[in-house]
């Protein structure tokens, strides 16, 4: 159902506040009247209007005295007055003191009714950015990013202190992290945060598109340039410009970049014009670039200018801890999203998550819980839809557990603990629970594979079926 704009039409005429209530009505606002200013301040004490038209002059209380009060109390909804016929005076004093708008007497109710649609979109409008302003403040606060995890409360902390400086951040961390969503609570928390936020992915474009990308190119610097283009950090001027996957730039954009840097200023591609920009710099990398700039793949000058505030975000594997807090956001996000009445999630089902090595991270996590929501047909999120939304990695797909930052052994240590976390999961899934079954069909012991179990913080109570 559309709720209807309301207007309160303060005036101490009867047959102007008849015929005013009658066009706005046909306009469809719902529309309040009043024959003086003071009960005209109690009805914008009582309810929200989204315009106010009163008479510039009334006995008792005059709609300036009405606009003056209001702004008193701190009550933000455009005013419009109505103004004696010919009197330029009261109109430039009503639009010195605030009012938006006026109009004048005899009034032209053609005028009236354009007057008020423009000043209610107008209000609309400003009522659309305060709530997403609130919006963005409260998903970016930093209450919001989950996390008891020590390592988190670590980052919590550091992310609080450098919010309001210009320092430079580079966040490291591995694919589904969350280091988009640090780069703008760190945005969102500091004096900028009125100004814009502009990602750029630098993986995801070829050399020469990058380098027109950061920084914007002339007509005719290139075939296909048909018209001037403004880059990012033109975009990003007083805010903020997050540099997603800065370890995968070439060399000479690379250049470009710690000159901008070094010295806030830059070219466009095909011009000479040097040009100056206010910009905070956040960069992230899933990359160990200190071991790049070993192989001299990366600028070291480049790297200290970026590594300032180095954040280490850990992967989920690693604050397992924190998956029952996070699941159980995602599932509050997603029920409200798809209107389904969910209030929480099984033991079981919290269980089994907490025992998947998760190697898409937060973002995987996110996504198992979103297919779930849509799946689950009760009022609680069970073990069996968890199960089934979990999509485990082919067998064959040992590429993507494959870390070449890690040494052989170390690598190797890791793939055998994922395989034995998961190859274990799925026997005793098989066998219900059945720990002397599983034992059985894997060949091992029954003492060493309880000792598996106690490893990986499995009990056969997460595997027993219930159905």
């Amino acid at each position: 159902m559309n709720i209807k704009p309301k207007i309160l039409v303060i005036d101490d005429e009867p047959s102007i506040l008849t015929v005013m209530k009658a066009n706005l009505k046909r306009e469809g606002y719902e529309v309040h009247l009043a024959e003086n200013g003071m009960i005209g301040f109690e009805k914008i004490k009582s309810y929200e209007y989204d315009t106010i038209i009163a008479d510039y002059q009334m006995p008792k209380m005059t709609g300036m005295q009405v606009l003056e009060e209001m702004q008193m109390m701190q009550i933000d909804v455009p005013v419009i007055i109505v103004t004696a016929h010919g009197s330029i005076e009261q109109a430039v004093d009503a639009m010195q003191k605030g009012a938006l708008n006026y109009l004048t007497k005899p009034i032209n109710y053609d005028e009236l009714v354009t007057v008020v649609r423009n000043t209610v979109k107008q209000q609309a409008l400003k009522k659309e950015v305060k709530r997403l302003r609130r919006e963005v403040d409260s998903r970016y606060n930093f209450s919001s990013i989950i996390g008891q995890n020590e390592k988190m409360r670590a980052i919590f902390d550091l992310i609080t202190d450098v919010a309001d400086t210009d320092a430079t951040v580079l966040i490291h961390g591995e694919t589904g992290t969350g280091k988009e969503l640090i780069a703008k609570a760190i945005h969102y928390n500091s004096y900028r945060k009125n100004e814009s936020f502009v990602r750029v992915n630098c993986a995801a474009l070829a050399e020469t598109l990058l380098e027109s990308e950061l920084f914007g190119h002339e007509k005719g610097a290139f075939t296909g340039a048909l018209t001037m283009r403004i880059g990012r950090f033109e975009q990003a001027d007083k805010g903020t410009i997050f540099l997603d996957e800065v370890g995968d730039i070439s060399s000479s954009t690379q250049s470009k970049l710690l000159r901008v840097l070094q010295e806030r200023e830059f070219e466009r591609v095909g011009s000479n014009e040097t040009l100056a920009v206010n910009v905070r710099v956040i960069a992230a990398t899933n990359r160990k670039l200190e071991q790049d700039v070993a192989r001299k793949e990366f600028r070291q000058d480049l790297y200290y200018r970026l590594n300032v505030i180095p954040i280490e975000l850990p992967p989920l594997r690693d604050r397992v801890d924190d998956i029952p807090l996070l699941a159980v956001h995602f599932l509050n996000r997603y029920a409200k999203k798809f209107h389904k009445n969910i209030e929480e999630i099984d033991a079981r089902a919290v269980q089994l998550l907490m025992v998947q090595s998760w190697p898409g991270n937060i973002r995987q996590l996110e996504n198992v819980i979103e297919r779930a929501v849509i799946k689950e047909k009760g009022n609680c999120l069970t073990r069996e839809t968890i199960s089934g939304c979990i999509r485990l990695p082919q067998a064959h797909s040992y590429q993507y557990f494959i870390n070449e930052e890690l040494s052989f052994n170390d690598l190797k240590s890791e793939l055998v603990a994922k395989f034995e976390r998961e190859y274990i999961s799925r026997i005793l899934k098989r066998y219900d629970g059945n720990i002397s079954r599983a034992a059985r069909h894997a060949g091992i012991h029954y003492k060493n594979f309880c000792e598996k179990m106690k490893k990986y913080e499995m009990t056969k109570w997460d595997f027993v079926n219930t159905k």
